[in-house]
């Protein structure tokens, strides 16, 4: 069966890592959750409730990552899944998880990334001269690392499917897991 890399750490958002979790492997791929070690982490909901400028944050459901990002080969996976929240705005800085990012874009594999995710695909500089989507707070950050931004629900640019957010996760996985079959 082949295996899907989704990296989380601590606020990484429910929805934005669950449905992944359980999606993939209805379509016959084996989901391994990687993480700065391996154990439990403390995921969040986002929400922007009515009459708010900004996110609210509440804890969320616990995820056990099995592997750690310097335990990870990722010659072994068929595609990486980078969820959001705010673990990205720590997760960037792991220099494991970006080397392993930047494998999977330098034999094309296909890579999905949602809201937050950017963040780590900037950081890894793999996204200069492609066009994205990501929640529109992290425009910047796409921009910062040369991407055209777009405010759509999904974006596809050669091996690399985008999203803003959870909501967008119909269009978002028939693409993604479209790439991963080699039917796209």
């Amino acid at each position: 069966m082949p295996k899907v890399l989704i990296p989380i750490g601590d606020a990484t958002e429910v929805l934005d890592t669950m449905y992944p979790y359980f999606r993939l492997p209805e379509d016959g791929f084996e989901v391994v959750v990687a993480g700065p070690e391996a154990r439990l982490y403390h995921m969040v909901q986002h929400e922007k409730p009515p009459g708010w400028d900004i996110t609210q944050e509440t804890p969320g459901y616990h995820l056990q990552a099995t592997v750690a990002f310097r335990d990870v080969d990722p010659v072994e996976f068929a595609g990486l899944f980078i969820s959001g929240g705010r673990a990205p705005e720590y997760l960037r800085y792991d220099r494991d998880l970006i080397e392993i990012t930047r494998h999977f874009f330098e034999v094309g594999k296909p890579v999905a990334s949602v809201c937050h995710g950017i963040e780590i695909l900037t950081a890894a500089d793999v996204i200069r001269g492609r066009t994205v989507t990501t929640v529109a707070k992290c425009r910047m950050d796409a921009e910062q690392g040369g991407a055209t931004y777009v405010d759509e629900p999904c974006v596809v640019d050669g091996n690399l499917v985008t999203a803003r957010t959870w909501h967008d996760n119909s269009v978002f996985f028939k693409n993604f897991i479209q790439m991963l079959k080699g039917t796209r």
